[in-house]
């Protein structure tokens, strides 16, 4: 049976990479592509892949959130998270929200052929460098777990920008919920300026740095 793969990066070039290497599995078929996270929940619903490749940062809806709503809507979709982040929290939080793997950008290609057919088989694989980063922990800032899945969409459109009007009509939302929102996520975070937000927002990975 031949294993249907979905590919979600903002990066073109990545993405034609991993699929011109992932074609010449011979069990391998890539039958979709996304750039950003709202693409790839879309088309995990459309195209219902065995495995979803999916880049932790990614403009209008991040990698770990877009992987949560997928395990939400297509639970057999399993997801597998390719980052350049070995940052304990980004695993955790990936793994927190379903995924079946988490591999750096840098490892080899072959890692991540095994992570796929892991994540088919029903196993979780994580890279050797990920695995010992998240063995030892490190103290840090807690992360945006506080938060609710919506405030986390909102969060993540204030900080790249979007005003209460354009987030109200990619959440599909009124503009006084949005406001609502925001309003909730400032006091739970303890930030009050857009400035702030959108720190938070990169240091959590729920927005790439170029957004």
């Amino acid at each position: 049976m031949r294993i249907r793969i979905l590919l979600a990066d903002d990066h073109q070039m990545m993405r034609q990479g991993l699929r011109t290497m992932l074609s010449e599995q011979p069990d391998f078929d890539v039958v979709g592509e996304a750039a950003d996270g709202r693409t790839a929940v879309r088309l995990a619903q459309e195209l219902s892949p065995a495995v979803a490749i999916m880049d932790v940062t990614m403009p209008d809806l991040n990698g770990i959130d877009a992987t949560r709503q997928i395990k939400s809507d297509c639970p057999d979709v399993k997801v597998v998270g390719l980052s350049m982040h070995p940052d304990r929290q980004f695993v955790l939080q990936m793994l927190s929200v379903g995924a079946s793997g988490y591999l750096l950008k840098d490892c080899p290609f072959d890692e991540l052929v095994r992570a796929v057919r892991s994540a088919v088989a029903g196993d979780v694989y994580l890279s050797p460098k990920v695995a010992s980063v998240v063995v030892r922990g490190r103290a840090g800032e807690p992360a945006a777990g506080s938060l609710t899945p919506r405030e986390r969409e909102v969060l993540q459109l204030v900080a790249e920008g979007k005003n209460t009007k354009q987030a109200a009509q990619a959440l599909h939302i009124s503009t006084k919920t949005v406001e609502t929102h925001r309003r909730q996520i400032m006091e739970k975070l303890e930030l009050y300026s857009v400035a702030e937000l959108a720190r938070y927002a990169i240091r959590e990975g729920l927005t790439p740095l170029n957004a």
